[in-house]
């Protein structure tokens, strides 16, 4: 990885002027609104008079009394939903990839959320191939592979910077959320190349891969313990033993790495299933959409490298970003971020968000559907399945303002990519061609949204959306020349855009 430090953002840059202007704004405060340029507490604690001008405020206010009276009784956002912006949010859509998958699918209480969006790519071209009514690929068999290659990579973490003090803000970090449910694109390529992909029916769910937590709890207090045993072991060595070689050394370290892996592996493989190996063959009997019996023989790797859509392979695409914190038309990786410990780095390219839309619309055109993503919790209704800045009229009901850009939401944890899904439509201002909305297939059962597609409004698409997969020969040629230069900006492993979808 290189070392380049990430630049100071343009938000974190404010001229003399605008810090005039800013500080200006406070010299017209109303008063009679319950705020002025001078504190009612002198020491910062609040005070009995704080309490009493504040309530003042509020019941002479006709509209935030009727706000206390409603929202005592009824939930916040049902209440506040906006009528306007569900009768706006139609699910109907102009420009849609040629082909319907089935069924949709339900990751149930996981976060693998990004496997599923995976998945649903990956199944599109094998459906029209094999030319099925329904189909899943194996979420549970690249959830195996992850999570056992998670764990060998916290490891190996443990062994690189096992001379640093435990209190220190790397090694805190890593042994925090250590093996997550979730990943990112080039993780899930890593799996895919390595492991292949197999169809559902060949290795199913489990209890465990549908409630991931109680696998993820005894597996984290597991691997803590091992790391701590790897650290000893490194200071015993180097210190007891002086004529080693750093050579033998991490020979050893290994070898009794490789021991507690095999710890590792029984608890999973007893929780989850034993998975087909990636070069075991298997055979898969299924029925077409004709109801006619057919059968397929090979192993993991072979159904990928059979059935993947050879026009847009996953090894060829790589992900835009839009994170205004940061340069554009630069790359950009996280440090020490990864799931297959030498295997292919996460990279984003960082851009515009325009060319972040104009990339999908072209992906839909070509028929292929888009793995993204986005803060999904933010201003979004999961029953109904809308995706709008506008669906809440939180400003209206209390007389306040949100006015966070995106680029300060990422700096002050206000938002990060929390989920993956897939879009396979968007649908066109006919007048300039622009996205108005788009069409999303989530992974949450087809109980949710609109029989499990949700509809996302460009405006959300602009405040909440952070990534796009796109294949290289549909993005924009001089993205594709950042991402081949190899060329990246180092951002550090708690950086925001580490967050796992």
């Amino acid at each position: 990885m290189g070392s380049t430090p990430s630049k100071v953002s343009s938000v974190d840059t404010v001229s003399n002027d605008e810090k005039r202007d800013f500080v200006s704004s406070f010299s017209n405060l109303d008063i009679s609104s319950g705020s002025s340029t001078a504190p009612v507490s002198d020491d910062g604690a609040l005070s009995l008079s704080n309490l009493e001008s504040w309530e003042s405020y509020v019941a002479a206010d006709p509209k935030l009394k009727l706000a206390r009276t409603i929202l005592c009784h009824s939930e916040l956002r049902s209440t506040l939903i906006s009528r306007p912006a569900g009768i706006a949010d139609q699910h109907v859509f102009n420009t849609e990839v040629d082909f319907k998958t089935d069924p949709i699918t339900n990751q149930k209480s996981s976060g693998r959320c990004w496997l599923f969006a995976t998945t649903n790519v990956l199944r599109f071209s094998i459906m029209k191939k094999l030319n099925l009514k329904e189909f899943q690929c194996s979420q549970s068999y690249l959830f195996f592979y992850d999570k056992l290659n998670k764990s060998n990579y916290y490891l190996e973490l443990s062994l690189e910077h096992a001379d640093l003090p435990l209190d220190d803000r790397l090694v805190n970090h890593l042994c925090g959320d250590l093996i997550s449910d979730g990943g990112q694109w080039d993780m899930v390529v890593n799996l895919l190349e390595n492991y292949g992909v197999v169809p559902q029916a060949v290795y199913p769910e489990s209890t465990h891969s549908s409630l991931s937590s109680p696998l993820n709890t005894l597996l984290k207090t597991k691997l803590r313990e091992d790391a701590l045993i790897l650290r000893r072991l490194s200071s015993a060595l180097r210190s007891a033993s002086p004529s080693l070689s750093e050579t033998e050394i991490k020979a050893t370290l290994r070898a009794k790495k490789e021991d507690l892996m095999k710890e590792v592996y029984t608890i999973m493989s007893a929780t989850l299933g034993v998975p087909p190996m990636p070069n075991e063959s298997f055979v898969w009997e299924y029925y077409d959409k004709d109801d006619k019996p057919a059968r397929w023989e090979g192993t993991a790797v072979e159904f990928y490298k059979s059935f993947t859509n050879k026009q847009y392979p996953p090894s060829e695409c790589f992900s835009l970003i839009n994170d205004p914190r940061n340069e554009y038309s630069k790359l950009y990786t996280v440090d020490k971020l990864g799931n297959v410990w030498g295997g292919r780095p996460v990279l984003y390219v960082n851009t515009e968000i325009d060319n972040l839309k104009n990339a999908i619309v072209k992906m839909i055109k070509a028929g292929q559907p888009v793995f993204f993503g986005c803060d999904v919790g933010q201003f979004s209704d999961s029953t109904a399945g809308i995706m709008d800045t506008a669906l809440y009229e939180y400003e209206s009901a209390f007389n306040i303002k949100l006015g966070l850009t995106k680029a300060e939401r990422l700096q002050v944890n206000e938002s990060s990519m929390t989920h993956a899904m897939v879009i396979s439509a968007v649908h066109l201002d006919p007048t300039t061609g622009k996205p108005v909305r788009y069409k999303v297939e989530n992974s949450w059962g087809p109980d949710r949204g609109e029989k499990g597609y949700f509809v996302m409004s460009d405006k959300w698409f602009d405040e909440f959306v952070y990534q796009v997969v796109v294949l290289k020969s549909l993005a924009p040629k001089d993205l594709v020349k950042v991402f081949e230069s190899g060329e990246k900006v180092v951002l550090p492993p708690w950086d925001p855009m580490g967050s796992l979808a």
